[in-house]
């Protein structure tokens, strides 16, 4: 599936020339070596330009699109039109001088295999480059001196004559065609992605930019241990991949990786999203409402205007384009493994089903906010670092729940209960309510409740609220919102105390509450007592607030001991009561 997928992407790019067609891929370029038409070196040209990086401006290699590279293990193998010097020149400033040398007489046998019977000046002047070419002498030739540290570090070469660039000769471009269209590394046989008979590749070329591979690329098909192989059958050829479904699913993929902007990391995985009408306005506007990505030219009221249309199955126009909620999306995850690529996910909706889990989710999210939140909904990365200790030198989740939180939200699944358990454990040992964790504790038992269609009676609806709910009688939830009352006591009546009830006694509060509580009232009343010294009236408001919970309890005891869903109904009691209460302090300050 993830194949035929990116071979159709592959296939909707190409339609709109936006891709290299088969046979061609883009190559990063740094010199040109400018040949006279009897094959002589005359000079080389600089071919790297001012890139933006981040913020800065740098020199860069140009991207020209060339002949598919081959895909180098330990042997030598050449590249047609391009490569660096140890292929084009036969020197290199690292390595064996003799293998610099078998890889110059590799280069010079392909042109010479190919380039033969071509009639063309350029494939002439080619050839008599390596013909006369002697590496060395190479060290000395006066047109290389000007660059020579610069070629030797390893950037690619192409090469140029008075006509302009070799690559884009007609007669040479014909002749690639036709050689890579008729050789292939395998048998002939039935392609499982295509279901075309051809050539069948045994090597699948590599899938560069994905956080943590190698820099030189990894295989995401790739068979290289007896354990993986059946019948007999070597490497690729036990996933028979034709030689152009292998190019056209690798190259559309790394033209996804190769754009930045719409590249989302997700713990350790690389995320990508494409529709199947190559529209890149789709995977614009997505990363902007799944990962809270920049939207250019775009407010994030339009934002959410948009996607509320989306969602209700009406197109909308974003970016010159009209997108339709019906087009089929995909969103693939992707995590190194040494030389290799492991699949976190593949999912696969339309585009407005994809918005409309979204939607839901952050309808699940929703609870009152601090004023100091700037945060109109939470984005992914929020939530998972709201699983992690702030104060840790490594502050990425774990990176298997990164991808199952994703692949919830997505799929408009539960969400995974490692997500509530990292939550849980942040809050007892930080013993800290953030507007993040808060949300966490309503989404994950609002959707357990969507899925198993009833109420959990220990975290029911009423306290599944966005702020806070007077009304309700729920004993976890009362007890929490009476512990904010009673800190809230102990801060007014010892303003600056260095160790509050929350640092002591919040744990054991929520999990034993009959033991604590008789004594975090008995304690409150020692602090309203000195309270009434100073501040009569606050005191009397507080004295009210203790009423009224306590008549919540109509006479029964405090529970022994609570469970997970009991605590988690008594941290929401608590944030709930601490916002409202310090909204009131804001809307006092504000009169």
């Amino acid at each position: 599936m993830i194949l035929q997928a990116l071979t159709e992407y592959y296939q909707a790019l190409e339609r709109e020339g936006k891709i290299a067609a088969p046979g061609w891929s883009p190559v990063k370029v740094s010199y040109a070596l400018c040949l006279a038409m009897n094959g002589t070196l005359e000079r080389v040209d600089f071919m790297q330009t001012e890139q933006p990086k981040g913020k800065k401006i740098v020199l860069a290699p140009q991207s020209i699109s060339l002949p598919a590279p081959v895909k180098r293990t330990v042997g030598v193998a050449a590249n047609f039109l391009y490569d660096n010097s140890s292929y084009f020149l036969g020197i290199y400033n690292k390595g064996k001088p003799q293998r610099t040398l078998e890889c110059f007489s590799a280069c010079k046998a392909l042109h010479e295999k190919l380039l033969e019977h071509v009639d063309s000046p350029a494939a002439q002047a080619v050839l008599a480059f390596f013909r006369t070419w002697e590496p060395k002498k190479a060290w000395e030739h006066p047109a290389l001196q000007e660059h020579l540290d610069g070629i030797l570090s390893g950037g690619n070469l192409i090469f140029r004559t008075a006509e302009g660039f070799v690559h884009s000769d007609p007669a040479i471009r014909q002749t690639w065609e036709t050689y890579y269209n008729s050789t292939g590394d395998g048998p002939q046989g039935l392609c499982l992605v295509t279901g075309e008979v051809g050539p069948i590749e045994n090597i699948h070329p590599s899938i560069k930019n994905v956080a943590g591979a190698q820099s030189s690329g990894a295989a995401l098909v790739s068979f290289n241990a007896p354990a993986f192989c059946s019948y007999g059958k070597e490497q690729n050829l036990n996933a028979p991949t034709g030689k152009f479904a292998a190019f056209a699913y690798t190259t559309a993929l790394n033209h996804l990786l190769s754009d930045r902007d719409h590249v989302f990391r997700i713990g350790d995985a690389t995320v990508v999203c494409w529709a199947r009408n190559a529209k890149p306005a789709y995977a614009a506007l997505f990363g902007g409402a799944a990962f809270g990505a920049a939207v250019p030219s775009y407010t994030e009221n339009d934002l959410r205007g948009m996607v509320k249309s989306l969602c209700a199955g009406q197109p909308v126009t974003y970016e010159a384009d009209k997108l339709d909620p019906g087009m089929d999306f995909y969103v693939l995850g992707l995590s190194p493994n040494a030389a290799r690529l492991s699949v976190r996910f593949f999912l696969h909706n339309t585009f407005g089903g994809f918005l409309r889990n979204i939607q839901g989710h952050y309808d699940r999210l929703e609870i009152v906010r601090p004023a100091y939140d700037k945060f109109e909904t939470l984005p992914l990365w929020k939530l998972l670092s709201e699983t992690v200790n702030q104060n840790s030198r490594d502050k990425s989740p774990a990176p298997d729940l990164a991808g199952e939180v994703l692949r919830a939200v997505l799929m408009n699944t539960r969400y995974p209960a490692t997500l509530l358990n990292g939550v849980t454990l942040r809050i007892r040992a930080e013993r800290e309510i953030t507007r993040g964790r808060a949300a966490v504790l309503k989404a994950y038992y609002r959707k357990l409740q969507e899925t198993i269609k009833r109420e959990n009676p220990d975290i029911p609806e009423e306290v599944l609220q966005v702020s806070l709910n007077p009304n309700t009688n729920n004993i976890p939830y009362t007890l929490g919102r009476l512990f904010s009352v009673l800190e809230a006591i102990q801060e007014s009546a010892n303003p600056g105390v260095n160790a509050t009830i929350k640092d002591k006694y919040f744990n054991s509060a929520a999990a034993t509450p009959a033991v604590i509580f008789p004594v975090l009232t008995n304690l409150a009343q020692k602090h309203l007592k000195k309270l009434s010294s100073s501040n009569r009236g606050l005191s009397i408001s507080y004295e009210k607030q203790l009423t009224e919970l306590f008549s919540k309890f109509d006479g029964t005891e405090y529970p022994a001991r609570m469970n997970l869903p009991q605590q988690g109904s008594f941290q929401l009691g608590y944030y709930h009561q601490t916002q409202a209460r310090y909204q009131k302090k804001e809307e006092k300050e504000h009169v």
